[in-house]
């Protein structure tokens, strides 16, 4: 049985009703709760009830985190706008959305020199997030359900300099975070123009993704848009892949669903632009870290924290201390923040984190520890924590305290100093 609603085996149904009743205490936050997401998570995990389960859960960590609920209100920044290659445009013969990357405009050296990686994570999701909304619109209208998503990806320009490395690492940390988080949401990947160089390329990105995804990518050969009139409908397809589609003034391209990127123009550059003065500096050897310790008064308040670094990228955390008064470890302390890897060699980070859990404690210890990918001079953070309300009498703090280098034995994961 393939585990698709309508089409499930008397174990799989067991499994299904089993995995309600085990989320069953967070069933009211879930982006849905039909069977056909839980299905999703139980399906992706082959109907394992406590992988399914774990992955669900940590999963709404992840939606907390990245602020997925909210994420349609966000906009990202223009450059991101003007020069991420990719976009949405009609859908496929079963209703699904198409979202098509254009890889010829994809300039990821001069994106990640202009915003940070996160940013450019962020974009995605969000774009998935816009896509899940269309396919329950398409639902509605269509009176059936629709929860995959089709992708065209024009490989016609790969080059080298898109298998530059920090670009390729962003690519596959994309492909894990979508593994992990939008489980069988994927229709097909349909590869258009594949030149030589795509086998490697296609050979970085498979290990972070899933056998059941790999079965999706289909290459399409030299008739490649008589071929991709089998998935979409040409009343459906950009007149540029094929079809009948375009912009309301005639455009082939559909430029105002679809955008083809480019190079990034140097004047959006933020590394050479972003003059930050810091109040600290300290040095980081390579496998190290440093730990700085910030007392937060009330809950509401921001934790923002600001930073770059010399030589490479830096892993950041945030804990909250379950001991006051006393170093810890970090196994012995809330994570707050999971870690992630930022890019603050080529684009300065500012980031914050708001405590909105009232009483559960009186104060917030913030953790920030840097762990520089490769040995560097890391310039370290300016933390300003200030009250979140907005109310009359609402009182502001921002200090700068020393930075505390890690004791031995205090790294992350366990690693010695």
């Amino acid at each position: 049985m393939s585990g698709q609603v309508g089409d499930l085996s008397p174990s799989q149904e067991r499994a299904l009703a089993q995995f309600r009743e085990n989320v069953q205490d967070i069933l009211a936050v879930l982006p849905s709760t039909d069977d056909y997401f839980l299905l999703r998570w139980l399906r992706a995990r082959s109907f394992d009830l406590k992988k399914s389960e774990a992955m669900l859960r940590k999963h709404m960590k992840f939606r907390k985190q990245q602020d997925l609920d909210n994420i349609l209100a966000w906009q990202p920044s223009e450059v991101v706008r003007l020069y991420e290659p990719s976009g949405f445009c009609g859908h496929d013969r079963e209703g699904s959305p198409v979202w098509y990357h254009i890889i010829r405009g994809l300039d990821l050296k001069g994106l990640l020199l202009s915003v940070s990686k996160q940013e450019l994570l962020r974009f995605n999701f969000w774009s998935l997030e816009l896509l899940l909304r269309d396919c329950e619109q398409q639902s509605q209208k269509l009176g059936k359900k629709v929860e995959k998503i089709s992708t065209v990806f024009d490989f016609e320009g790969l080059s080298l300099r898109h298998l530059w490395k920090p670009g390729v690492e962003l690519v596959q940390e994309f492909f894990s975070a979508l593994e992990a988080n939008y489980p069988e949401i994927l229709k097909n990947l349909i590869i258009v123009k594949a030149p030589k160089l795509f086998p490697v390329a296609f050979n970085l990105i498979k290990p972070y993704i899933t056998e059941e995804t790999r079965r999706k990518v289909l290459i399409l050969g030299g008739n490649w848009k008589q071929e991709l009139l089998k998935f979409i409908s040409p009343d459906q397809l950009p007149v540029e892949f094929g079809g009948t589609m375009t912009d309301p003034d005639g455009n082939p391209k559909c430029l105002t669903k679809i955008n083809y990127g480019g190079d990034v123009p140097q004047h959006y550059f933020l590394r050479n632009h972003v003059r930050v003065q810091y109040d600290h500096q300290a040095t980081v050897g390579r496998g190290s870290s440093l730990q700085v310790d910030n007392e937060i008064l009330f809950p509401g308040c921001v934790l923002r924290w600001q930073f770059a670094s010399d030589g490479g990228d830096i892993g950041f955390r945030v804990f909250l201390k379950t001991k006051m008064g006393e170093r810890q470890r970090a196994a012995e302390m809330t994570e707050v923040l999971a870690s992630q890897r930022y890019n603050a060699h080529m684009v300065p980070e500012d980031g914050s984190l708001t405590c909105t859990e009232a009483g559960v404690c009186e104060c917030w210890q913030g953790w920030l520890l840097l762990d520089l990918g490769v040995g560097g001079r890391c310039t370290a953070c300016i933390r300003s924590h200030q009250v979140g309300a907005l109310a009359p009498g609402s009182r502001v703090w921002q200090w700068h305290p020393g930075l505390v280098p890690a004791q031995e034995g205090e790294v992350p994961g366990g690693r010695p100093l």
